[in-house]
């Protein structure tokens, strides 16, 4: 639950910011009659997400236990490889986010309200659709389906709440440093998946090694207990991985954090309140 909060945190986050970009800018042009374009690319967007959402289920319920893997196992691939692209390209856009909407706010404005409409889809599709597909994967990974999603669902709750609070100005929060820690936590929960996605490859016989385990802590963190399903919950965290699995773990997370925490380049050179924050109604 705690991973499937977080990621729907922190995407419904980032969207809530973008939307909240838009409506400010329309606002502070005179064209808050156009903000009604927004809204309606914002709720075609949560459409599509759901219904992707609702389809994967649908999909995977309706297969053999052997094509059903093969399916769990690659969307696992494409979850982890979305979130992945994600938090980077969030790190590389988080200073300048605010002025590249504004600037394609003006020329949709030229365009048509169908640009606006498109402009606003396209922003928060990319977020529904990562979220639908990550807590989706994180399900089959959990081997449950209510705590996931109920998980995702307080978590975009509680980015609503948080965008409302920012647009209005009643609240101040160093986006910076919330979406450096909540990128570096999503590596960890995407390293869970993609353990998941190669245990899904290896039951299948796809990958080899599936008897050939690294380590096996069963009687010291039992799965069904406590403290292990909220391992498993929260970074898909098994007790006794395959070499494969653990070697996939390490591979994936080591260059992931080593390049995720890397330095800009620039930023010795940016004043230093660059990263405070994204800027919503300034």
């Amino acid at each position: 639950m705690l991973a499937n909060y977080l990621i729907g945190l922190r995407e419904g986050l980032e969207a809530a910011l973008v939307v909240g970009i838009l409506v400010a800018y329309l606002t502070k042009i005179g064209q808050r009659a156009r903000v009604g374009a927004v809204w309606t690319g914002v709720a075609a967007a949560v459409g599509l997400s759901v219904g992707v959402a609702a389809a994967l289920a649908i999909t995977s319920s309706e297969l053999s236990a052997t094509a059903g893997a093969a399916f769990a196992g690659i969307v696992s691939l494409l979850a982890v490889a979305g979130v992945t692209l994600m938090i980077f390209w969030m790190k590389r856009v988080s200073r300048t986010l605010a002025g590249e909407l504004r600037s394609q706010v003006d020329t949709a404005i030229a365009t048509g309200a169908g640009a606006l409409v498109a402009l606003a889809f396209v922003a928060v599709a990319r977020e529904g659709l990562e979220t639908a597909i990550f807590v989706w994967s994180a399900a089959q990974a959990t081997g449950s389906t209510a705590t996931p999603v109920l998980g995702a669902l307080l978590g975009l709750a509680t980015a609503v709440a948080l965008g409302y609070l920012l647009y209005k100005g009643s609240l101040r929060l160093n986006l910076a440093n919330f979406f450096r820690w909540t990128g570096a936590l999503l590596i960890l929960v995407a390293a869970g998946v993609l353990m998941y996605a190669v245990h899904e490859f290896q039951e299948l016989g796809w990958l080899p090694g599936a008897e050939n385990l690294a380590f096996d802590v069963s009687s010291t963190i039992p799965p069904e207990s406590w403290y292990g399903s909220l391992l498993k919950g929260a970074v898909g965290f098994t007790p006794a991985p395959s070499v494969l699995q653990v070697l996939a773990w390490l591979g994936y997370t080591i260059p992931v954090a080593v390049l995720y925490f890397r330095p800009h380049r620039a930023s010795a050179a940016a004043p230093a309140s660059a990263e405070e924050s994204v800027p919503v109604s300034s």
